[in-house]
């Protein structure tokens, strides 16, 4: 069983992986294209694990994981809190690895290089004041849509490791742990589907590099394999009690 588990998440690692490793080999560098047509729709996917919109996401997820797995009350409640623990310790940990490696984002290293603002002095300050010096920069800057600036006022914090693709990775390794072992294929596929696309617009937002989305992935794998493991022996597979296993020796 435990095998069977840690080979399907480190598959879905493997597929996750691909796209950022891909970029980071290529050595992709961002830049901002506002002529790029795929970007407002990247940014409506990147909002669905943005705050607060995520919390939506996650209740969502989690009654369609109950849904689709036919559980009844009691083990549809305990898998709630298992998928609940693995998502939000999971962007515990990113944000304190976030506090501890301070890397900066690219939109700030490129505000940097435009309009001469160290990123030192830039994250020194509340993030109040961080947007604040995003809105001022980008007022009437032709380069970057209104939309992305005021997304870049709401997301001033520091870049490794990425919560967004960190969160939706987790979801589609629970899903390919939880849901494909019980023929749930094409909710699996979604899922990895929503994990990639997310993944990939914090590149093209200007959010993250490839090694924040790799480290992300890797953490992914991580949280959605202790969380399936707990779930197969405590919601799938939960052991006798006692009275049930007197009754059947009574039988």
């Amino acid at each position: 069983m435990l095998s069977g588990l840690a080979k399907r998440i480190f598959i879905g690692v493997l597929v996750l992986l691909v796209m950022p490793v891909f970029v980071w080999l290529i050595d992709w560098t961002w830049t901002p294209n506002e002529d790029n047509p795929t970007l407002k729709p990247l940014f409506w996917m990147t909002e669905t694990a943005s705050s607060p919109w995520g919390a939506i996401t996650s209740v969502v997820l989690a009654l369609w994981f109950v849904w689709r797995l036919r559980l009844v009350f009691k083990p549809s409640a305990l898998l709630i809190v298992i998928l609940m623990v693995a998502i939000v310790g999971g962007q515990g940990i990113k944000s304190v690895i976030k506090e501890t490696m301070e890397e900066p984002r690219p939109f700030v290293l490129w505000m940097e290089g435009e309009f001469q603002v160290d990123d030192h002095a830039f994250y020194a300050l509340p993030r109040k004041e961080r947007a604040r010096i995003v809105e001022q920069h980008l007022k009437g800057e032709e380069r970057v849509p209104p939309w992305l600036s005021k997304h870049w006022e709401r997301e001033t914090g520091y870049s490794f490791p990425s919560g967004h693709t960190l969160f939706t990775s987790t979801w589609a390794l629970l899903g390919l742990g939880m849901l494909f072992p019980r023929r749930r294929y094409i909710s699996v596929v979604v899922l990895m589907t929503w994990a990639i696309t997310v993944a990939g617009s914090r590149l093209l937002l200007g959010m993250h590099w490839p090694e924040d989305l790799i480290v992300s992935v890797l953490l992914s794998g991580l949280f959605a394999f202790l969380a399936c493991w707990v779930a197969e022996f405590r919601v799938f597979s939960p052991k006798p009690t006692a009275v049930t296993t007197r009754e059947k020796c009574e039988e």
